[in-house]
């Protein structure tokens, strides 16, 4: 049996100036977690967020908990 593969994307919202981070939101279901990756290292290393942390950090940045730059 084949491991499952991450679809990584970047958001709508990045303007492409490189220092954006990818997510794979397809494996939150089946695996519980939402790998997280610099999208210019591609194959460096990946952290594994659990999906409830990662829900209440989106729930954060759209709440403005962490402000703008």
């Amino acid at each position: 049996m084949m491991p499952e593969s991450p679809r990584w994307f970047k958001s709508s919202y990045s303007s492409n100036g490189g220092q954006c981070v990818e997510v794979a939101a397809g494996l939150a279901a089946s695996r519980g977690i939402v790998p997280v990756r610099d999208s210019k290292v591609v194959d460096g290393p990946v952290v594994a967020v659990p999906v409830t942390a990662f829900a209440a950090f989106v729930d954060g940045v759209r709440g403005g908990t962490f402000g703008t730059v």
